[in-house]
């Protein structure tokens, strides 16, 4: 488990990652996030309190507004070597 908060990088996102193998979880605490899902990167919302489980293998990331907290919960030895990434241009996905 962890906290997450507002860094710079979540300015600008230009990649996406799935971690190999396990789920990982995210609760919004309080302020703003999004998550996004897929090779699309589809938006989704968070709302406060709920919990939000991206499977093992599914394309993700989060974009962290400068209010947030959130929880994060995976597998301890979830690391660089078994997690891929991909790169995205989110202005090239919103056409």
């Amino acid at each position: 488990m962890a906290y997450l908060s507002y860094a710079e990088r979540f300015d600008n996102i230009t990649y996406l990652e799935k971690h190999l193998k396990t789920d990982e979880i995210f609760v919004l605490l309080k302020g703003r996030a999004m998550l996004l899902v897929g090779k699309k990167a589809e938006q989704i919302i968070m709302e406060k309190g709920n919990m939000y489980n991206v499977k093992k293998g599914v394309w993700h990331n989060i974009k962290v507004g400068q209010d947030a907290l959130l929880l994060i919960v995976e597998n301890h030895d979830t690391c660089k070597d078994n997690t891929e990434y991909i790169s995205i241009n989110l202005k090239e996905n919103r056409g």
